[in-house]
């Protein structure tokens, strides 16, 4: 397999590399309590943007776009953009038992939208005349990578001193869990992404 690696797989796998890094990054957080690691895996996450942004550019530029490429990227796109920002939200104080739902539902939605997104791009592959070339005009649904909106958004939080125990909105109790309201922000952005109305024009 080793062999059939062009170098824009090589990115993509940088970039799920720092996803997985971020993770391990948010548990070390939780585990020893050093903030440094919470930082740590927050700043992993853009990187790991720059990493996407340039695999895709690298592949159009060598002409080496392959399905081995588009499905690797999105299983990395699952990983930094779905899994790591749910876990930075569960690090940074979502963990009540009814915030636990929310967050495998905005995971559920990212991979829900990037299976979408592969099948779209094969069969507009397979309806033109040189499969392999037709280009996907626009993204249906929000693409996951904005999910790095809401790191920015938990990172000011988390600055300023609005995490924890101190989130906006406070916390719920409801029957043995606790919810917190502002969880509800993973459920709209994993609805959006699986929104069939959005529709955002591709470079």
């Amino acid at each position: 397999m080793v062999r059939t690696v062009h170098l824009a797989d090589i990115f993509t796998l940088l970039n799920g590399a720092l996803g997985a890094s971020a993770l391990l990054a948010y548990m070390a957080f939780l585990v020893d309590r050093e903030v440094g690691y919470f930082w740590l895996g927050t700043l992993l996450l853009p990187i790991a943007l720059v990493m996407d942004i340039l695999d895709g550019r690298i592949a159009r530029r060598q002409g080496k776009a392959s399905p081995f490429g588009q499905e690797l990227d999105s299983l990395a796109d699952a990983i930094s953009f779905g899994v790591a920002p749910a876990a930075m939200a569960f690090a940074a104080g979502m963990r009540g038992g009814w915030d636990a739902p929310f967050l495998i539902y905005f995971v559920a939605c990212g991979i829900s939208r990037l299976a979408r997104y592969n099948v779209t791009a094969e069969a507009l592959s397979e309806a033109s005349a040189n499969p392999g070339t037709a280009k996907v005009t626009h993204f249906e649904g929000m693409p996951i990578p904005t999910s790095l909106l809401l790191v920015m958004l938990l990172a000011i939080l988390a600055a300023t001193g609005r995490w924890q125990g101190m989130l906006p909105f406070g916390s719920i109790e409801l029957g043995p869990f606790a919810f917190h309201p502002v969880v509800l922000l993973y459920f709209l952005h994993g609805s959006g992404m699986i929104s069939k109305t959005i529709r955002i024009p591709k470079p």
